[in-house]
């Protein structure tokens, strides 16, 4: 087992943890996604055999603590890619290890690690400069300071997920825009609080851009539509622009998107202002784009005597 340099995982026991420590001392690239039976034991036994790793994923291994997460990055100090999701017991504290640990650091994704706060996002960007991806979804308790510290420590941003992060703000993507110009994925569904004035920040400095989400982010318009399809970006780069439930969204905006002559794919469950014919219309002159949207069934006239009932707008006659 000594050249194995990969291993995926779905059933985990201590004693394979040992094996794996005692026999796989080349070992690069490892999955424990799901295994449930993972403890910081288990971490602490790979740390001292795996020392070559430069890619974990124990996503949903949720009796990991903070002191699990010492035991690993002690030991693993070249990881480059750490995959938490899930990991609903970890707290700042474990950010403050890796963040001492792993200097190397390009990917992580904490998504669903709702305990971890502004004060474990600052710590891990002061160490981590080379971070390239970060999965923050669903960790609610972040503001504008997380943002902050990864405009100031990490440049080299390229993929930032932020969903169901409801209190972050446009100051705070306004200063990661202004820094991180790399940026070419975001998804910032139900960040609830951002305007156009993201999108104009993201327009004028975020030219590589090729996927992004604003689902349910109810304050975007059509104008800030039009800044990001006259950028760069809009004409360049962006491939795939979700806008789920952003109810002020019009027929307008689709205009504009027929900037995007890269665009391939558009999301619009739920714009109650946009309407088949302005959908047929930007198709014509982007045929290539997949829409996805909704529209509620015709209201069916009212029942005949007798049944006193009359359906909603939602509702398929069958």
């Amino acid at each position: 087992m000594g050249v194995q340099k990969s291993l995926t995982v779905r059933l985990l026991f201590f004693s394979t943890c040992y094996s794996l420590s005692r026999f796989c001392s080349k070992l690069k690239h490892l999955d424990l996604t799901s295994c449930v039976s993972i403890t910081n034991s288990s971490l602490k036994g790979i740390s001292e055999g795996c020392r070559n790793l430069e890619y974990l994923n124990l996503s949903w291994c949720d009796q990991i603590t903070k002191d699990g997460i010492e035991a690993l990055v002690r030991g693993c100090r070249g990881l480059k890619a750490l995959l938490l999701r899930g990991c609903t017991q970890l707290e700042d504290e474990a950010l403050k290890h890796i963040q001492n640990y792993c200097h190397e650091l390009v990917s992580l994704n904490l998504q669903s690690c709702s305990h971890v706060t502004d004060e474990g996002v600052v710590q891990l960007c002061r160490g981590c400069h080379r971070l390239q991806a970060l999965c923050l979804s669903g960790c609610g308790n972040l503001t504008d300071a997380s943002l902050t510290a990864l405009g100031l420590n990490c440049p080299r941003l390229q993929i930032l997920e932020a969903a169901r992060c409801s209190h972050l703000t446009d100051a705070g993507f306004t200063l990661l825009a202004r820094n991180c110009h790399d940026l070419e994925k975001m998804d910032l569904e139900e960040c609830i609080l951002i305007t156009d004035s993201t999108l104009i920040q993201l327009s004028i400095h975020c030219p590589k851009l090729q996927a992004l989400s604003l689902s349910h982010c109810e304050l975007i318009t059509d104008d800030g539509i039009l800044h990001l399809s006259n950028s760069t970006c809009g004409h360049e780069r962006l491939r795939v622009l979700e806008l789920d439930n952003c109810l002020l969204i019009t027929d307008v905006a689709l205009e504009h998107l027929e900037n995007c002559r890269g665009l391939e794919r558009l999301e619009l469950y739920d714009c109650q202002q946009v309407t088949r014919t302005g959908i047929k219309r930007m198709r014509a002159q982007l045929p290539h784009v997949k829409v996805h949207a909704y529209f509620a069934p015709v209201t069916p006239p009212t029942a005949v005597a007798g049944s006193g009932q009359r359906l909603c707008r939602c509702c398929i006659i069958l």
